[in-house]
Order: C-alpha cells, then sequence, then structure tokens
C-alpha cells in the first residue's frame, strides 16, 4: 500500500544500515493527531517498533519544519527530568524520501486530547497526579541550562517576545488565507504592552497535555512535538499552558476546543493553583501572565491559519475540516484581544 510521504524501499535499505534492531521489511502507518509535522509509526519484521517524523509533503516553510533541529532538541534532553523520545537516527539525504527525517523509539501511552478520553483512561487520583506532573515537567524543563546540554546555540536568549511578534507576523501574512483585523490590533497591542523579559530559558513552545504521552497512572511517558522549542522568556510556555487548561464546564475561546481540553475532566487544579505552583518551584514572578496567554492565543492563530493553508494545498496527507480551523483562528484573535483589554 502507497502511504503519502514514504518511500518504503529506501526507508527500508536506511533503517538496515542506521537503527540498531531494525529488521526489514518495515511497515508503516500514519499517525494522526498532528498538523504540522508528519508522524508515522514503523514496524519491522522482528516486532520492534519506531517512530518516523518528516516535514509535510509539498512546498512549506523550512525554518518551521527542520528535522535535525527537532532531532537535536530530542537527544540533548535524554540525560535531563524531561522525559522525551529516544532519538535513534537522523537523515537529511532527501534522496531517501524526498524530505529529510528522523527516527526515535516508540513510547507506549496515551495522547490524551479532551476530557472525555481524559475521564476514561484517568481516575480522578490519577488526573490530579498527571497535573501535578505537567507542572513540575514544565519547571524541569525551564531549570535546565541550555549551555550544560549542549542548547547554548538553539537560539537568541533575550528580547524573546520581540523576536517572537516579529517572527509569527511574518508567518502570518505568508500563509494567512483572509483577511483579519483582529489579528492586526492584537498585534498592535502586544508591541504596546510589551513586558520586560526576566530571566530566560529553554521554551518549548506548544506545551500541553495533549502533546504528551501518559500511562493509565497519570504519569508522563514523553513530552512529545518540539518543533517550536527554542530559547527565551519561560513564562511564554506558561501562558500557553494556562490557554489549554480549562475548568469543567467552561466555554472555550473558538466554542469547542479550550473547552474539550484534558482538564475540563474533573480532578485537575485550578489555573490559579497551577501559576501559585509554579511560582513556588521557579521563583518567577508571573503576576503579568495575562499577556503571555493574549500572545499565546495571537501566536496559535496564526500558527491554525498556516495550518489551514497547508490542508487548502493539500499537502498535509489527509483531508481535514477547514471550516472548523477558519472558526478557530477567528476565536483565537477574539480572545486575545480580550485579555489584552483585561491588562
Amino acid at each position: 500500500m502507497t502511504i503519502k510521504g514514504i518511500r518504503a524501499e529506501g526507508l527500508n535499505e536506511w533503517f538496515a544500515k542506521h537503527v540498531e534492531d531494525a529488521v526489514p521489511p518495515l511497515e508503516f502507518s500514519l499517525i494522526k493527531g498532528g498538523h504540522s509535522n508528519l508522524t508515522y509509526k514503523v514496524d519491522d519484521a522482528a516486532g520492534h517498533r519506531f517512530v518516523l517524523r518528516r516535514p509535510p509533503t509539498g512546498a512549506v516553510i523550512a525554518t518551521a519544519h527542520d528535522m535535525a533541529r527537532e532531532h537535536r532538541i530530542i537527544s540533548a534532553l535524554a540525560n535531563t527530568a524531561v522525559p522525551v523520545p529516544l532519538a535513534l537516527g537522523l537523515c537529511e539525504d532527501e534522496s531517501i524520501n524526498d524530505a529529510p527525517f528522523y527516527v526515535m523509539a516508540y513510547v507506549d501511552g496515551y495522547v490524551l486530547g479532551d476530557q472525555i478520553q481524559t475521564a476514561k483512561r484517568l481516575d480522578e487520583s490519577a488526573r490530579g497526579r498527571l497535573g501535578d506532573e505537567v507542572i513540575e515537567v514544565l519547571v524541569a524543563l525551564h531549570s535546565v541550562v541550555p549551555e550544560d546540554v549542549g542548547l547554548g546555540d538553539l537560539g537568541r536568549k533575550e528580547a524573546y517576545l520581540s523576536r517572537q511578534l516579529k517572527r509569527w507576523r511574518t508567518q502570518w501574512e505568508k500563509t494567512k488565507t483572509r483577511e483579519l483585523p483582529a489579528m492586526e490590533e492584537v498585534f498592535a497591542g502586544l508591541e504596546a504592552k510589551k513586558p520586560e523579559q526576566l530571566g530566560s530559558g529553554i521554551v518549548h513552545g506548544d506545551y500541553r497535555i495533549g502533546n504528551m504521552l501518559t500511562t493509565d497512572k497519570g504519569h508522563i511517558a514523553a513530552v512529545l512535538d518540539w518543533e517550536l522549542c527554542t530559547l527565551g522568556d519561560p513564562l511564554a510556555d506558561l501562558g500557553y499552558l494556562l490557554n489549554n487548561w480549562s475548568h469543567p464546564g467552561e466555554a472555550g475561546p473558538t466554542g469547542r476546543g479550550a473547552a474539550m481540553s484534558p482538564t475540563s475532566a474533573e480532578g485537575f487544579a485550578a489555573r490559579e493553583e497551577v501559576v501559585a505552583r509554579y511560582e513556588a518551584l521557579t521563583g518567577r514572578d508571573a503576576g503579568g501572565i495575562a499577556y503571555y496567554r493574549a500572545f499565546q492565543y495571537w501566536r496559535l492563530a496564526a500558527i491554525v491559519e498556516g495550518v489551514l493553508a497547508r490542508y487548502l494545498k493539500g499537502v498535509m496527507g489527509n483531508q481535514a475540516d477547514t471550516d472548523l480551523f477558519r472558526d478557530q483562528v477567528d476565536g483565537l484573535a477574539s480572545a486575545a484581544l480580550d485579555l489584552l483589554g483585561e491588562l
């Protein structure tokens, strides 16, 4: 069976040479759920299982799909308190599979996408345990000294917000599928109310329960999706996490997205408790977190618009509800405006 984004012959040969214990022939299947890089489960003839990551097929913004960079990050974090899959190999020779890719170990666990899955997989005590670990792992990530793990040159530490605002404004302009005045209004407000950066660290960029593999006991088996990781202001990760940390019965910015988040199931701490716990463990002042939440809603709107553009171009390997993506972008921009109004 032909799978979009996979050239089986070249990959069979490459795995045999470069991935220890891999025994061709290999079977590939697309792991659904991601909307940026493509992720495949790989089963070999000996019963071993691996994971392959590659960019979307077709024309993309190269800096958003840097396989070598993503491979480097999880390799560097392997010996820290941050759980990541073991990196097994990187291929930058595009003749093998039409694009760079990397291979990592397969990690058992569940990706909890909403409160229904969370309530089904975890009892209430396990949900509380998971909530605690989400904060503790984020603190562990922000406690890693980049130079100590070889990531000191991953990005500039200072002026994080200025760099991010410029980057995602450019991304929006390159990928937008329509004009949306709210996005311009939010950008102006974020520029005008930008806080001073206090401290720096490794920023995941997409830190939420939906980007983790979780055990049925409520432990984090691995943190995934490091493609947006950089150096900068750690409070950006906290703001993003809080946007994905909805309370039971709470309506989200898009009318459905955040309201379906895993923390909508009973048993998780309130947002205020998350902030207090993070402050206690790090010593950082998160009193201005509303700005970072507004920034993250705006940034996510730019990201989702880019995903929408790729689906419309047919480069994502499967189909999606593009109207839902448009509604999500509109809702995120509106939520960012509301938060800026609170400052």
